[in-house]
């Protein structure tokens, strides 16, 4: 499955299971949520001075962490 960033403003919808702007369910839109909203608190928590390091390590370590959960089948 491809992907795809939510669109914003008006392009977002609540009815039915899929948002009509990118695509995407709206389970998988709650759960992304809970992900960033986690994130950010544990950056707020932590009082990083550079959130943009914090993040680019954390996406770095997940992709390698799902390429590898994937190669294991």
């Amino acid at each position: 499955m491809q992907f795809s960033p939510c669109q914003g403003g008006n392009n977002c919808t609540q009815d039915g299971t899929h948002c009509e702007g990118c695509g995407r369910s709206h389970e998988e839109i709650a759960e992304t949520r809970d992900l960033v909203n986690g994130l950010a608190e544990y950056i707020v928590k932590m009082d990083y001075e550079n959130p943009e390091q914090f993040l680019q390590f954390v996406a770095i370590k997940a992709h390698g962490k799902a390429h590898m959960l994937k190669m294991e089948g």
